[in-house]
């Protein structure tokens, strides 16, 4: 069943969750595929029933010709969610997140909303913390899923929920990948086969980087990974390899899951993708 206002939102999930149901909640762009799908099956098996919201949110882009470009099929997400025992999808406008008199809420999130993604895309994080604080605030769920795909992202939902104290538990899924090792993402509609073949370095780079992390230390891995990269059609943004918790940049010393982390261009269409080079000792 699909809600559209938050007025719809309340009156289907207040009653049930004053039935002591547990409600598990996806929130997302659209643009649906087997990554998403992975998220809503994590949150059947963990809660009584599950939420799905599908919103390009206009205050993450900082890039107006990819805000355009972004994929939209809302249809065939709706058909989707309900092939897969999605029980609501919301479906809001930019004038329910962001109602007239809105006031944005700010989270200091230090170094880990400065680096990376906060460095190439200024203002993303801030449109991330804003929609996603909004949504818990709708949809009030026990429990909130999220792919390890957007590593830096998940960090600053993490320390966003924690500053402005949601009672909301942050649940993480690993990254789902096409059989060639492809990061699944909506902006791979936006690739040709051949371009799709050309991104896979992305993938390459990353396991020559687990193999390097063998052998050598940081400082040397990351300088390999960024040679052979190059050696691609791909344009790179940037490579780093970083402290799992608080992303600074590993040099000398591995740490225990330890990430390596990617941003490239394939034509116009960006992509990012993560991988754990050292694996936690058990």
């Amino acid at each position: 069943m699909d809600l559209r206002t938050v007025e719809e939102v309340d009156a289907k999930l207040l009653p049930l969750k004053k039935n002591q149901k547990t409600i598990g909640f996806v929130p997302t762009m659209g643009a649906l595929h087997e990554g998403h799908l992975t998220l809503l099956r994590q949150a059947k098996q963990e809660c009584d029933l599950v939420v799905v919201s599908v919103f390009i949110n206009p205050t993450q882009f900082n890039n107006a010709e990819d805000l355009k470009a972004y994929p939209r099929q809302e249809s065939k997400d709706l058909a989707l969610l309900l092939e897969n025992g999605c029980d609501f999808a919301f479906l809001p406008t930019a004038e329910v997140i962001y109602p007239k008199g809105y006031i944005p809420q700010k989270v200091d999130l230090g170094f880990i909303g400065t680096t990376m993604e906060g460095e190439h895309r200024p203002g993303h994080f801030d449109g991330v913390v804003n929609v996603v604080s909004r949504l818990f605030d709708i949809v009030q769920p026990d429990r909130a899923y999220f792919g390890n795909k957007d590593f830096q992202q998940v960090a600053v939902i993490k320390k966003m929920q924690k500053q402005l104290k949601k009672a909301v538990e942050i649940r993480t899924v690993d990254t789902k990948r096409e059989s060639s090792g492809l990061a699944l993402s909506s902006r791979n509609i936006r690739l040709s086969e051949a371009e799709k073949e050309k991104a896979l370095i992305i993938y390459k780079t990353l396991n020559k980087g687990k193999e390097w992390a063998e052998q050598y230390a940081p400082f040397i891995v990351l300088q390999k990974m960024i040679d052979y990269f190059n050696e691609s059609e791909l344009e790179l943004e940037y490579i780093t390899i970083v402290h799992p918790e608080t992303l600074q940049p590993l040099n000398q010393y591995w740490e225990p899951n330890a990430t390596a982390c990617v941003a490239a261009y394939c034509k116009d269409v960006r992509l990012i993708d993560n991988m754990v080079l050292v694996a936690e000792k058990s």
